[in-house]
């Protein structure tokens, strides 16, 4: 049998799921296929490569520094964050906290990024082979958020933040062959996420690239639509939802050191959960 696991992602939300991942590793838990979207994707890679701890520098050191995110970079480079040096000058081999590419690279569980083509709205499902040492553009790709951020290019194409594409594919990883899936939201799986914001995020794309701001749109429905379709899957025994009861107060962007710690500690402590539901369905 074959288990998933699926970080949504959530910017700096995100720190929950990095507790997650770093209970899977210290109760040595593998999983045959990791998707990983926005900031989930860079969650996925750090666990890949077994580096605890290192996300959770990523959410509560570095955003502290103006060459992370800052009105500084917003008015220098028309970019809030910068994902250049989130997933360039600090992650690679030279840099401050790299990505251990060798580890990453030989770890055998398949690894899926979502982006969202900002041309054509079409979403993009990366893999491992789009890595290369010191080149993490997919990562990148998959957490630009509109209007926040540039859309990034890989090969010559652009993409903004896979939110806007496969925002929970679950039907994805049962497509690749797994049998059961592990959500890892980052708001609590009752809340109904609206479109207030989307809306006036896709307003500033708009003109640019249409197809994007549509599909920014219509993302808080697909969202909620594939919460409750996991729902269905959970009743099921198919599909294990992690999911904080509360957010803590952190956002997106929040930079709330006590926050984001505990949030951080939710997520331990809830991915203790993932391990019952492995041994129930006989994959460990």
């Amino acid at each position: 049998m074959k288990t998933a696991i699926i970080d949504v992602g959530g910017g700096l939300r995100g720190i929950y799921a990095a507790g997650v991942f770093d209970y899977c590793m210290d109760e040595k838990i593998s999983f045959d296929l990791c998707i990983g979207i926005s900031a989930g994707s860079a969650n996925v890679a750090a666990f890949l490569a077994g580096q605890r701890g290192r996300n959770y520098r990523f959410f509560t050191a570095y955003p502290k520094r103006k060459e992370y995110m800052s009105l500084h970079n917003f008015l220098r480079k028309k970019s809030y964050l910068d994902l250049d040096y989130i997933y360039g000058t600090l992650s690679n081999s030279y840099g401050e906290d790299p990505l251990d590419y060798e580890a990453f690279s030989s770890n055998p569980s398949e690894f899926l990024v979502i982006a969202c083509n900002a041309e054509t709205g079409e979403t993009r499902y990366f893999s491992k082979q789009d890595f290369h040492k010191n080149n993490y553009s997919v990562l990148k790709a998959s957490s630009a958020i509109p209007f926040i951020c540039h859309p990034y290019a890989v090969d010559g194409i652009l993409y903004y933040d896979g939110a806007l594409g496969d925002t929970i594919p679950i039907d994805k990883a049962f497509d690749l062959g797994c049998d059961r899936v592990v959500l890892v939201l980052t708001k609590p799986r009752d809340v109904v996420r609206t479109d207030t914001r989307d809306k006036i995020l896709a307003r500033g794309i708009a003109r640019r690239y249409p197809k994007a701001a549509e599909c920014l749109r219509t993302r808080a429905q697909r969202y909620n639509e594939g919460v409750a379709r996991a729902i269905e899957f959970e009743k099921k025994g198919k599909v294990l939802i992690i999911a904080p009861e509360s957010t803590d107060g952190v956002d997106t962007l929040t930079k709330d050191e006590d926050a984001l710690q505990h949030l951080y500690q939710r997520g331990i402590h809830d991915g203790q959960a993932i391990r019952d539901f492995i041994r129930e369905n006989h994959l460990i």
